[in-house]
């Protein structure tokens, strides 16, 4: 087992340093709010007080933190990963970034003698809650090989896709067509609800169809229920698109579709709601419908 030392105890990475304990490994986490690492000691897990201090003498060193700047924020300077995790570490950024942001930070990550993977996941709260992540890890093969037990700690499928920043681009992949999905469920949905049609039973045997999906399982009864509370909230998915769109571009690859669903998502955001769960694209839906009165009613 492994001595391991998890960056950022949110939504996500506070179940997935939960499932390392509970597969044997000496977890110690950190988080900035403190109400976090106390959870995490409950479980079982060790808390610690500062990014050099969860890092000192760990064997890997996984990140989960919301942005670009928040894993350069907590790998770069004095108190960083990189200046205080020992040689030869491996460290998994299981946050969703910017591809090349990735491969830059893996670079400095190697020149600082760590051993870098981009690990982003798939599966949201639930998913970590479960350890049956999606988890698309870009880096070396040797490295990736070194790293999977740990991964299979939190994750079910699990794959090697290239090098450095690979896992980035296909975790762009992912979030593309996970919103996609939710945006175009939330206006079945409403549809159905329209036409006063049984929704529970339509979402079934919808299901059951060519038009199943982990999103249709996943997010048909959240809309249904209106509950929107965040397993993985819209404000990161709006980051995520921004991912998406800029990186299509600079490859010349015409996304018309998700452009369009990333502006949906900014416009959902822009107005409040970016807290909400990312079915909360459906509410989106009601009001360009003329339902939204009827739906708060």
């Amino acid at each position: 087992m492994s001595k391991i030392a998890v960056i950022g105890l949110g939504i996500m990475g506070l179940p997935m340093a939960k499932n390392l304990v509970s597969a044997g490994h000496e977890v110690t986490g950190y988080n900035r709010s403190q109400d976090k690492v106390d959870a995490f000691v409950e479980a079982g897990g060790q808390g610690a007080g500062s990014v050099a201090e969860a890092v000192s003498g760990a064997e890997v060193v996984i990140t989960m933190v919301p942005d670009s700047p928040d894993v350069e924020g907590v790998v770069s300077g004095e108190d960083g990963v990189f200046a205080n995790a020992p040689q030869g570490a491996l460290w998994i950024d299981a946050s969703t970034i910017r591809p090349d942001v990735a491969a830059r930070l893996a670079e400095a990550a190697r020149e600082a003698g760590i051993r870098p993977l981009d690990a982003p996941v798939s599966g949201g709260e639930q998913g970590a809650i479960d350890g049956v992540l999606s988890i698309m890890v870009g880096g070396s093969a040797e490295d990736f090989a070194a790293a999977e037990e740990v991964l299979n700690g939190v994750g079910k499928t699990i794959v090697h896709v290239g090098p450095s920043g690979s896992g980035q681009t296909v975790k762009a992949a992912n979030q593309l067509i996970v919103a996609s999905n939710i945006q175009v469920l939330g206006e079945a949905v409403a549809f159905l609800e329209a036409y006063g049609v049984d929704t529970d039973a339509a979402l079934k045997v919808l299901g059951g169809g060519l038009a199943g999906s982990k999103v249709l399982d996943q997010k048909g009864q959240k809309m249904l229920d209106r509950n929107f509370d965040p397993g993985f909230r819209l404000a990161l998915h709006h980051k995520d698109m921004g991912i998406v769109t800029s990186a299509a571009r600079e490859a010349n690859v015409a996304i018309p579709l998700g452009a369009l669903v990333a502006q949906l998502v900014a416009s959902t955001v822009n107005q409040g709601d970016g807290s909400l769960d990312h079915s909360g694209l459906f509410k989106q839906v009601l009001k360009l419908s003329g339902r939204e009165a009827e739906d708060q009613a």
